[in-house]
């Protein structure tokens, strides 16, 4: 027969395998609820995510053009001039797409070391990582994009009006960008979509041309007009290089913001603080400048590039160029309610016009399908506020 200390370390090992083995079994059971998947339900239904992007989007663009009329216009008190209002502008965009920039450009400089593939700056980002497309493409864009559309756009608010920008800027957008793209891109303008513009140059004549004619009894608005008129051929030619080159949306944002951020905004600087140029951003109530950056940066920047692209991810490009097509509308009469301006009977036809010529252009991406719809409408997506 067996010791009798051999029958008690018998029994004293095998609790403490037990022991151990119900551990084991504990925490494995643990571990396996930890990562079970669990499903929950979306808060909100597609649906209900399709309409509310759309209309933060077309509220985004309509409020920028009124909130840039009551800022710029000297009548009405501003304290920021145009030029301290694209500073403000690009501060508010860059506290989020600089960050954004850095990031692409570290993942892009990763994902090159691991595929063998070169990492200098003409092979992927620039301007320190801020920018994540090669330098000589950001300086292509970001000129036009970045530096050129928000001086001369905001330079116009102080002239003319609100209501007049509407059917200059968003209103005859697919005009230039239709034209440009024929000269750089080889597009044909088919009928219909030659139907819309022609609609869309009667009603900015009935708007600017009227102007004109005022041009000699002392009347400034005709300089609001032109100044609208550039703006919209400056970001045309910016949104046709984005499609000849065949850019990323949000990569291309970022790539103007990051140019404006270097360039525009330490020149300025300096230009203030030496007292050469008259801005006042600098002196301004917090409260002002913090406005301006949070609506024409974050705002006509980032949130409504990102709901436009989640409205089209649900409606289509065809059905968001209609919801769009409210815009010139809606901000015109916005400008006569918040503002007091206006409306006269050239103005109501001149709107009329360009959201025909819109809605008639749509019907030829609506039988050439999405993809000739998507690009008609990228260039008109941004003329409002989507841009950098």
């Amino acid at each position: 027969s067996p010791a009798p200390w051999t029958s008690s370390h018998n029994r004293w090992a095998w609790g403490v395998r037990r022991t151990a083995a119900m551990r084991s079994a504990f925490f494995m059971c643990v571990d396996n609820w930890r990562m079970q998947p669990t499903y929950r339900a979306p808060r909100f239904s597609p649906k209900t995510v399709g309409l509310m992007a759309a209309v933060v989007t077309v509220v985004i663009w309509t409020a920028f053009i009124v909130i840039a009329r009551a800022s710029a216009d000297p009548a009405r008190g501003g304290v920021l001039n145009p030029f301290d209002i694209v500073y403000a502008r690009i501060w508010g965009a860059s506290i989020i797409l600089m960050p954004w920039g850095l990031w692409l450009s570290a993942r892009d400089k990763a994902k090159r070391l691991e595929s063998g593939l070169p990492t200098s700056a003409t092979a992927g980002s620039s301007l320190g990582g801020l920018s994540p497309l090669p330098l000589a493409m950001t300086l292509k864009i970001g000129v036009f994009g970045g530096l050129l559309y928000g001086m001369i756009a905001y330079s116009g608010f102080v002239y003319a009006p609100a209501a007049h920008a509407s059917v200059l800027m968003p209103g005859s957008l697919p005009l230039w960008t239709a034209l440009l793209a024929v000269w750089v891109l080889g597009d044909r303008i088919t009928a219909a979509r030659a139907t819309g513009l022609a609609l869309i140059v009667g009603g900015d004549l009935l708007v600017g041309g009227a102007s004109l004619l005022h041009a000699l009894d002392g009347s400034g608005v005709w300089r609001g007009d032109i100044l609208f008129v550039c703006a919209a051929m400056t970001w045309s030619t910016y949104s046709v290089l984005v499609r000849r080159y065949a850019l990323d949306a949000v990569r291309a944002t970022i790539a103007i913001t990051a140019l404006a951020f270097v360039t525009y905004m330490p020149i300025y600087t300096v230009l203030l603080l030496l007292n050469w140029v008259p801005g006042k951003v600098l002196v301004a109530p917090v409260g002002a400048v913090v406005f301006q950056m949070l609506m024409q940066g974050v705002g006509s920047v980032v949130i409504s590039g990102m709901t436009f692209t989640k409205m089209i991810q649900h409606y289509g490009p065809v059905r968001s160029t209609m919801i769009t097509a409210l815009v010139p509308g809606l901000s015109a009469i916005s400008a006569a309610l918040f503002l007091g301006e206006p409306l006269h009977w050239n103005l109501l036809a001149g709107l009329a016009l360009v959201t025909c010529g819109i809605l008639f252009g749509v019907r030829n991406s609506r039988a050439n399908g999405a993809v000739a719809a998507t690009k008609n409408i990228a260039d008109y997506a941004d003329s409002t506020g989507g841009k950098g």
